[in-house]
């Protein structure tokens, strides 16, 4: 089973899994926790594992923080190839309601060119505080869909938005539209608590599924699933979790949190996802095979 964790900040700690195949080998981009040494601009970081098999992880390195933006931090990477060359949306941190996405390409992993126009997008409407966090990408027609996760004006309840631009497109600030004026999903089961984060989109059977994150960090978090064919109205396919966390004195028994589903070059599909069992002492990302019963994916 794979079990990565990256031990460079002096613990295991790896969060927030992105995962991506490109030129040759598969890239995993995942945020990494402050090194707490006193160093300057010491925020969280995107850090960058390659692999030939999707088990085996080596650190290529820290990416660097390629403006005044990410100077606080910056984290939870979506990451997509288009035009050889991989997009990065990502949240900068440290900035608390006014955290927002903003995107890059990069060709070796560690140097970003940041989109002039970032941060790119941040949620409207009296429905939200404007925070956007936690940013998935998948093509749909000829559009860039994008899902985030955002709060409530109050900054209690975690839920989500979404938007999209031209496939074709720069992905600039002006080029993108948010599709509703009003949350895709939010909170109501109560193993979801106050939260639902972590998007993360897959195509099946032409239409398209999201696996979400249920309940804050180590409530303990675990994944659900929706699907939709309209981009906006999105049902759950389970009441319960489609991945729960795991038993007592588990790897995962604090939570299975934070998906990212991955199709593969050879049409496997994948479900990288983050867990611990100490409430966030030390963090590991795993995978699963996805598998599926119609329209309800299951793990091996």
């Amino acid at each position: 089973m794979m079990y990565y964790a990256d031990e460079s900040r002096g613990k295991r700690f790896a969060k927030d899994p992105a995962v991506v195949a490109y030129r040759g080998k598969y890239w995993m981009f995942y945020s990494a926790p402050p090194f707490g040494d006193g160093r300057e601009d010491d925020g969280w970081n995107i850090a960058v594992a390659t692999s030939t098999d999707l088990d085996n992880w080596t650190k290529l390195g820290d990416v660097k923080k390629p403006s005044e933006l990410e100077r606080k931090g910056f984290c939870a990477p979506g990451a997509i190839v288009i035009d050889d060359k991989i997009h990065l949306f990502y949240q900068t941190y440290g900035g608390w309601r006014n955290d927002a996405i903003c995107h890059a390409t990069t060709t070796d992993g560690i140097n970003l060119t940041p989109n002039p126009t970032n941060p790119i997008f941040r949620p409207h409407g009296d429905w939200n505080c404007g925070r956007a966090i936690d940013a998935d990408v998948i093509p749909w027609n000829d559009r860039l869909v994008m899902a985030v996760a955002t709060r409530d004006p109050d900054m209690k309840i975690q839920k989500l938005a979404i938007a999209d631009a031209p496939l074709d497109s720069d992905f600039a600030r002006d080029k993108w539209t948010q599709l509703v004026d009003k949350s895709i999903l939010e909170p109501v089961l109560p193993w979801e608590g106050e939260c639902i984060e972590a998007p993360a989109f897959i195509k099946h059977n032409g239409k398209l599924f999201m696996f979400y994150a249920g309940a804050y960090n180590n409530w303990p978090q675990q994944i659900g699933c929706a699907v939709t064919t309209d981009c906006v109205n999105w049902t759950r396919v389970s009441d319960s979790p489609v991945l729960p966390n795991g038993k007592p004195g588990e790897w995962n028994s604090s939570e299975s949190g934070h998906p990212f589903a991955f199709q593969a070059p050879d049409g496997s599909q994948h479900l990288f996802f983050q867990g611990n069992n100490d409430k966030g002492k030390s963090w590991f990302i795993s995978r699963k095979s996805i598998r599926w019963n119609g329209d309800v994916p299951y793990f091996v």
